[in-house]
């Protein structure tokens, strides 16, 4: 059976209490609309949207951009991207504009569209890559000329009520506000040159806004403990469950089953929590001076891959992680730091899949992490996350009270055995 891993950070995370997004405070999408140059009846402008989020990224079928203008503003042409509904454009004779609805809704093209319809960063099929994993994957655009506008920067009026769905519900987006116009450097970043005019909009994200349940959930588990702490009933809701997939049903022989849906509603294996995503955090050894972790993702969505997804986990011993690996064991090395304060530290595995729910379903990594003498203990369910995302959304955890507990005097004669072993071992080695 063939894993495949992707990317996935294992963080230690500050929270923010009066933060609108603990995982990531300063996470926004902006989208910034550059005016280039002056029509007769408008202007040319690049629209240009950056994910600017550390840990979510949007999937496919990728990111609708949408905007209410201020007068009778039409959108004569579209290069990177397209309108979805033209409108009614019968007051215009001979030369059609490409939309001439009061609300536009854009979406960007597909990879495959011809050169001469391509524009810088588009085409992409609306996937956005997360600031924290690629930069340069994580910025879309896409070139407007717009007739029917203001002709210079006191007549223009700015777009009002933007939208972003990416590609389902959770973001919220404020007001165009004008900046500073955008510098651009020639490409022998001799020359500078800029726009004629620029205004900003930022979006930022609410998972309350997005879903009603959780979209994940944590089981644990321990050496010490014959104990399986699974993830509680219903967790992501239970309005799926007549329509659920048992593992042997004969659906799942059927053409076309992993295919997904126009309205992306999922086809769940049947569950108790009935998630798309379960994390599972075994602690698997302890040794003298370090102890191992492994860590399981199984997806139950027959009709959902995800690519580029981020794992992100919140324990106070991740600083200490001095080796990872993959299901073949290949080691990989830390991470740098995410931030300009160095409070993140993070892990990257390689690769980018975790296939639909099936026998390829399901990813695992081992993390070996250095004891801190000072803080280390398998009591109160510390060897735990404290928080896990998946793709930037928070899992749902088990109540403290169900922890795997550690039997009583067990920390000791663990730390003794442990002692022992290692000295047994190291004794074997000189002698042999």
């Amino acid at each position: 059976m063939r894993f495949f891993v992707s990317a996935l950070f294992f963080l230690v995370i500050f929270s923010y209490a009066d933060a609108f997004d603990p995982l990531d405070p300063n996470g926004n999408i902006t989208i910034k609309w550059d005016i280039m140059s002056w029509t007769p009846d408008g202007y040319v402008a690049v629209v240009t949207l950056n994910n600017f989020q550390m840990y979510r990224h949007i999937m496919s079928p990728g990111w609708t951009l949408g905007w209410t203008w201020a007068r009778r503003e039409v959108i004569w042409s579209a290069v990177g991207a397209q309108a979805t509904e033209q409108g009614d454009c019968s007051r215009f004779k001979g030369n059609i504009p490409h939309c001439c609805k009061r609300n536009p809704t854009f979406v960007d093209l597909l990879p495959s569209v011809p050169y001469n319809q391509q524009f810088t960063n588009c085409c992409k099929g609306g996937v956005l890559g997360a600031w924290g994993q690629d930069p340069s994957a994580a910025v879309s655009a896409f070139q407007l000329s717009v007739g029917s506008a203001g002709t210079s920067n006191r007549t223009v009026k700015l777009p009002r009520n933007f939208t972003l769905l990416g590609p389902g519900p959770g973001h919220t987006c404020g007001r165009a506000r004008v900046v500073p116009p955008t510098i651009f450097l020639t490409p022998d970043r001799r020359r500078k040159t800029q726009a004629l005019m620029t205004w900003n909009v930022t979006c930022t994200y609410s998972q309350i806004l997005a879903r009603k349940y959780p979209s994940c959930c944590v089981s644990l588990s321990s050496f010490y403990n014959d104990t399986v702490v699974p993830c509680p009933p219903c967790t992501c809701g239970c309005q799926t469950k007549d329509n659920c997939v048992k593992s042997d049903s004969k659906i799942l022989s059927m053409v076309g089953v992993n295919t997904p849906k126009k309205d992306n509603k999922p086809l769940l294996q049947c569950t108790r929590h009935m998630c798309p995503v379960r994390v599972h955090w075994h602690v698997q050894r302890n040794y003298k001076d370090y102890w191992r972790v492994k860590v399981s993702i199984t997806n139950f969505n027959y009709r959902m891959n995800y690519t580029l997804w981020t794992l992100v986990v919140q324990h106070p011993n991740l600083n200490n992680v001095t080796q990872v690996f993959s299901f073949d064991y290949k080691p990989l090395v830390p991470y740098e730091s995410i931030n300009d304060t160095g409070m993140f530290y993070g892990l990257k595995f390689f690769n980018d899949q975790l296939m639909e729910a099936g026998p390829f379903g399901n990813v695992q990594s081992e993390m070996l992490l250095r004891k801190d003498k000072n803080t280390f203990t398998l009591k109160e369910g510390w060897a735990f996350p404290h928080k896990v995302y998946f793709n930037g959304d928070e899992c749902q955890l088990p109540p403290p009270d169900a922890y795997p507990f550690l039997p009583n005097s067990a920390y000791q004669n663990l730390l003794s055995f442990s002692t022992f072993i290692s000295s047994f071992i190291f004794f074997l080695i000189a002698i042999w």
